[in-house]
């Protein structure tokens, strides 16, 4: 009998895939989204957004001021390199702050992944031809918020033990006047790949977990990760700069005089 077991090239090219439901497909499927089990490094799975589970925990957190105007917001990151553009561009527009005209558009205004360095001093904010080869490092993301008149606070991951993070989280995301953007290791979080950014958007306390928005969507859903794992993994080193990773904590600058 013949087997139905891996996949089998066939003379013309194609393959003969296994059975629907087999338990090697399911591990390819699995493998493919992103949500296969996590290996020898024991971490926990990341849990989708758009489970029964994950959508049970946005309801029941407590601290999700956040979601509502992020989501709404939500970009997929315009290249590979780009996530901390689409993270920054997501920020600005959520907190609504004035933008550019867009081509096309009219007289409507928004911030986009090709408009985000209007009105940036090029002497201070990397270029765009820079992150499209790199990325961005935490400082650089920094940098680039502030140029536009936000109020910045970076926050590198070797400076936080696991309770001020803890604290940290509950109490930025359950105020609406601000946003955290993390830029963290994937591998620690259980995915494949190197240094990401991405928009914090709830907290669920009695889980300890934390929701990341997902802005390469092509590549992984929104998920909720273990506080302890997403700790570590912005304690990680950054090999361009040198430093750990971490956040940045951004909010509208208050005018002068305001209380």
């Amino acid at each position: 009998m013949q087997s139905r077991g891996p996949v089998l090239p066939m003379r013309d090219g194609r393959s003969r895939w296994p059975r629907r439901g087999s338990p090697l497909l399911i591990t390819l499927t699995l493998t493919c989204l992103g949500l296969a089990a996590p290996g020898a490094a024991g971490l926990a799975t990341p849990i989708p957004l758009a489970s029964g589970d994950g959508l049970a925990l946005l309801s029941s957190s407590e601290a999700r001021a956040d979601y509502a105007t992020l989501a709404q917001d939500l970009l997929t990151q315009a290249t590979l390199t780009y996530c901390g553009v689409a993270s920054s561009v997501m920020v600005l527009n959520s907190l609504g702050l004035p933008a550019p005209a867009v081509p096309g558009y009219g007289s409507y205004r928004f911030w986009t992944q090709d408009n985000l360095w209007s009105g940036t001093d090029p002497t201070r904010v990397v270029s765009a031809s820079a992150v499209k080869r790199r990325g961005m490092t935490l400082n650089e993301l920094g940098v680039l918020l502030e140029n536009h008149g936000l109020q910045v606070e970076r926050i590198h991951g070797q400076d936080l033990d696991l309770n001020a993070f803890r604290n940290l989280l509950q109490q930025s995301l359950a105020n609406p006047a601000d946003r955290l953007l993390v830029n963290y290791s994937r591998r620690e979080v259980g995915q494949q790949g190197g240094g990401h950014i991405a928009p914090l958007a709830a907290y669920h306390r009695e889980r300890d977990l934390v929701l990341i928005l997902e802005v390469s969507r092509y590549r992984y859903p929104t998920v909720w990760v273990p506080v302890k794992d997403l700790w570590r993994a912005i304690r990680s080193i950054d090999t361009d700069s040198g430093l750990s990773r971490g956040l940045v904590l951004v909010e509208r600058a208050q005018p002068p005089g305001a209380p």
